[in-house]
């Protein structure tokens, strides 16, 4: 037997400099054994260690001498891949295949090839293991003498974390972050991306004030209507389940699932006022309509919109949704229009969206029922896809033309603070084009003595991808809230 040492379970290097040398000097795979310093070899019971004239042929290879042969780029690309494995045996297999390609050099097109095929699985089981990685990871939030960082404990299922870090360092450039696993630690400073020893999971905060936020969103978005759960388990599966802090809720979803779709399926549609039936209603308003006249309470407003046509959108949407809140409230929150739950029910922020704001609104320490909640345009925009109707933002003429309710409910609360959720509700509120990526968090002095502020919408953190940039954006939104408690 002949023993080739690496330093660790995925020193590609040293197997590719221990392979070449064993090849060049003839040894079989039968009789080639790999071992990583500090465990047992791969072989068998009595391997020996590396011998003075396994060295010697080492360093002939690594000089050139001997009999000298190529491999295709395609056999070192899935080598890398396979190392990567936790198959105690996956440096006999790709040393199996490097023996075989000196008599068929094309054996790698041979995907059928037992070989070849088994090779492949394992790759795709490590690339499949970087990708939960990236889906799975969850940050919680810790302080330290440097301010903000994040912690995240992750079990992956093959050695992916060198692969997949500089993933998350392209993500989240600007945050101080780490990945502790039980293969080693990644760190990444903002500037240089480290790393270091194993950890265990103790090493890692259990929980942080995000998580029942990001478990009102998850929460939020369960459509117990399209539950599968075999498939759900074959993307999300159960060996993640311990690490992630909405697994809790998911036998509970799960268990309610078919009661909680059978209450929407019994029940019955919102139907619209009669009085404000489409059939009979004109396309455009005709000049005097009531809705020029100027409310003088916000209950006659909330009547009085229910006939407004100042714009298209009336013809599709169920009902116009006026703002609600306390006609004194010293906090309004405009959003950018009614959604499809929103629309149904006649009442603004019920739906998803309306469930992140409430649990930030809890965290900033802002009692919801002292705020008034409106939107900048009254209607709901969409557009139809099979059952569903989808969410189109509104155009400028329609911002503007909605505009006129939007002022009369300021003049009727007459709010210290208006707060306005996204660019839609900014550009309401200020008459003009804002972007929130620049003044988001500013206070702007209003012309009647109150104090704008912009940030973003609670649909947009529904709408992230990734779970991170949710958790570190939520987090941005909670400060944003809790700024504007202090103006109040």
């Amino acid at each position: 037997m002949r023993v080739a040492e690496l330093d660790h379970p995925t020193d590609f290097d040293g197997w590719r400099r221990g392979a070449r040398a064993l090849r060049a000097a003839g040894v079989s795979p039968s009789q080639a054994v790999f071992r990583v310093a500090g465990e047992g070899a791969q072989g068998g019971l009595f391997d020996t260690a590396p011998s003075a004239d396994f060295a010697s042929v080492t360093a002939a290879s690594e000089a050139g001498e001997g009999s000298p042969f190529t491999v295709p780029k395609a056999f070192v690309d899935l080598a890398q891949d396979v190392i990567l494995h936790r198959s105690v045996d996956r440096f006999d297999l790709m040393y199996r295949l490097l023996w075989r390609l000196q008599d068929a050099p094309n054996l790698m097109r041979i995907v059928s090839d037992p070989d070849v095929a088994d090779a492949l699985d394992r790759a795709k089981n490590v690339s499949r293991a970087s990708h939960k990685m990236k889906a799975f990871v969850r940050f919680r939030q810790v302080h330290d003498d440097r301010g903000e960082a994040w912690v995240a404990w992750f079990e992956p299922a093959h050695r992916v974390l060198e692969r997949t870090a500089p993933f998350f360092q392209r993500r989240f450039t600007a945050m101080r972050w780490s990945i502790l696993t039980p293969d080693g630690s990644a760190f990444w400073d903002t500037e240089t991306l480290r790393f270091g020893p194993p950890a265990t999971r103790d090493m890692a905060p259990a929980e942080d004030e995000i998580e029942e936020f990001w478990k009102t969103y998850y929460a939020s978005t369960f459509n117990p209507a399209r539950l599968k759960t075999r498939t759900m388990q074959g993307e999300m599966p159960r060996r993640y389940w311990k690490n992630l802090p909405e697994a809790s809720l998911i036998p509970q979803l799960i268990a309610q699932s078919s009661q909680r779709t059978a209450e929407m399926v019994a029940a019955p549609a919102a139907v619209p006022n009669p009085r404000f039936a489409h059939a009979v209603a004109p396309d455009v308003a005709p000049a005097g309509q009531a809705d020029d006249a100027v409310p003088d309470t916000l209950a006659e407003a909330a009547s009085v919109i229910q006939g407004c046509r100042r714009c298209p959108l009336w013809r599709d949407a169920t009902q116009a949704v006026a703002g609600q809140g306390p006609p004194e409230a010293r906090l309004m929150i405009v959003g950018e229009q009614p959604g499809d739950q929103e629309d149904l029910a006649g009442r603004p922020f019920v739906g998803p969206a309306g469930n992140v704001l409430d649990q930030a609104l809890a965290q900033a320490g802002i009692d919801r029922a002292s705020v008034f909640l409106t939107n900048a345009v009254k209607h709901f925009k969409h557009e139809p896809q099979g059952k569903r109707r989808l969410h189109k933002t509104p155009n400028a003429g329609e911002v503007t033309a909605c505009r006129w309710w939007l002022d009369h409910e300021r003049r009727l609360v007459r709010p210290r603070v208006v707060l306005a959720l996204g660019a839609t509700a900014g550009s309401a509120v200020l008459g003009r084009k804002v972007t929130v990526t620049a003044e988001r968090g500013q206070p702007i002095p209003l012309a009647d003595g109150s104090i704008a502020v912009l940030t973003v919408h609670p649909a947009y953190l529904l709408r992230l991808p990734d779970e991170a940039a949710r958790i570190a954006e939520q987090a941005r939104f909670i400060e944003d809230l809790r700024r504007v408690a202090a103006m109040i």
